[in-house]
């Protein structure tokens, strides 16, 4: 009777140790690979050197890079063309799907002797390369996206704000359907990208899903930075940009400015009516204005769920960094058996529907106007100080009503100083 009160005790505290291990054990990075549908990662976990997986914003291809030691000579070299399927996660919180690449280049080196796979995003390889020559006339930029979608097999989802805009007259010559895409992109500051089977083009910043589902707002700390680098840029550098077009009927060479001042940037490329160079000036001026701050992040735990264009907050480090919202740009995820750390780049984000360019030029700014992102709904609101009859709208969006607050302070009391 003893002897088995015993044995039920040990037997107890034994579970009661691995569960306490269990709960207080590291959680481990782990991952999954599948070739053209097979599951190959219990294959190759004893090779794997590293993953590491590279999540553009916009047109650029992702990249996927594995390296696996063949250090007894029976790794075999996959074929191009291959589709790999990647998964990357933790042991406490499982596996995120990180999509679908297709391989386009290997290379086996040594000694010790490696084996190295790339392969990039399946939806942007194929016929989204190939060259093609068209003109499209008295058409929209939705109608336009439509079309590209279609001949590649994909639904299209571009904003409403976007797919309004009217296009005069639009030449493709000798450019692949993804340089069309980019192209504009540029022009209109937007972002064009495949995931899953859709063709999307955003205005940048917008921050949503392929099914339109606004992405999660991040809140990052310093304990969750492994390094940092901040940079803050002269934001009067350029005062705007400038385009030239040519009128009807006209040789004259005229300019479509957005912002103002003396010191505009020049676009190079000359366009066919106002209302294209006037799109791809304020274009211009917002991604001058989105550049006068960058932050690159590094995770010292890798988040897989994290994708390009999300929003984030980020506290600890400095008061300049946390009194903005940040927008995200491209993810570098790198992997080993042993690790796992993100690497975010980040630029300030800009107001919602604020393209900076209200201001006539030469004009005296009557106040100032901030706009801030509510903790609790996350809405874009303002604040504001003086007349607002040409307010000086300030470029950020501030990550809370107090850091709003005090840039509009700041910015008012300069303004009177300078025009008193």
């Amino acid at each position: 009777m003893i002897n088995q009160a015993i044995t039920q005790a040990k037997g107890l505290l034994g579970k009661a140790a691995d569960a306490y291990r269990g709960a207080t054990a590291y959680p481990r990075p782990i991952c999954r690979v599948l070739v053209d549908g097979t599951d190959i990662t219990a294959a190759i976990e004893q090779r794997l050197v590293s993953i590491d997986l590279t999540d553009n914003r916009g047109m650029e291809a992702d990249q996927l890079d594995i390296q696996l030691s063949d250090h007894d000579g029976l790794l075999a070299i996959p074929p191009r063309g291959a589709v790999l399927r990647l998964w990357l996660g933790w042991s406490d919180t499982g596996l995120v799907d990180k999509g679908s690449y297709t391989v386009d280049e290997t290379e086996h080196s040594g000694a010790p002797d490696a084996l190295n796979i790339r392969a990039r995003s399946a939806d942007l390889r194929g016929t989204l390369k190939t060259k093609r020559e068209r003109s499209f006339h008295a058409t929209t930029l939705g109608a336009v996206v439509a079309t590209v979608a279609a001949a590649h097999g994909l639904s299209p989802v571009i904003s409403a704000v976007l797919s309004s805009i009217e296009l005069l007259h639009l030449d493709q010559a000798n450019e692949s359907d993804a340089n069309l895409l980019s192209r504009l992109g540029k022009m209109y500051d937007a972002i064009s990208n495949i995931k899953a089977g859709r063709l999307l083009f955003m205005p940048t910043g917008n921050s949503t899903t392929a099914s339109g589902i606004a992405l999660p707002h991040v809140t990052l700390t310093r304990q969750d930075g492994d390094q940092h680098r901040f940079l803050q840029a002269d934001r009067d550098s350029y005062t705007g940009a400038k385009a030239y077009h040519y009128e009807v009927n006209s040789a004259d060479k005229k300019e479509a400015i957005a912002g103002g001042g003396d010191n505009l940037k020049e676009l190079r490329h000359t366009y066919t009516s106002r209302a294209a160079a006037l799109h791809a000036a304020r274009a211009e001026w917002q991604r001058l204005q989105r550049g006068t701050a960058t932050l690159s992040y590094s995770l010292a735990k890798g988040r897989p769920e994290l994708t390009p264009d999300q929003t984030y907050s980020l506290t600890g480090i400095k008061a300049e960094i946390a009194a903005i919202v940040w927008l995200g740009g491209n993810l570098r995820h790198s992997f080993t058996s042993e690790s796992y750390t993100t690497s975010l780049d980040l630029e300030s984000q800009l107001p919602e529907g604020d393209d900076l360019t209200d201001l006539a030029e030469g004009a005296a700014y009557t106040g100032v106007v901030a706009t801030y992102r509510d903790d609790k709904t996350g809405e874009q609101k303002q604040l504001t100080a003086g007349e607002q009859t040409t307010p000086k709208r300030l470029t950020h969006l501030y990550a809370s009503k107090d850091s709003a607050q005090r840039a509009v302070d700041r910015e008012w009391q300069k303004l009177q100083t300078t025009q008193a």
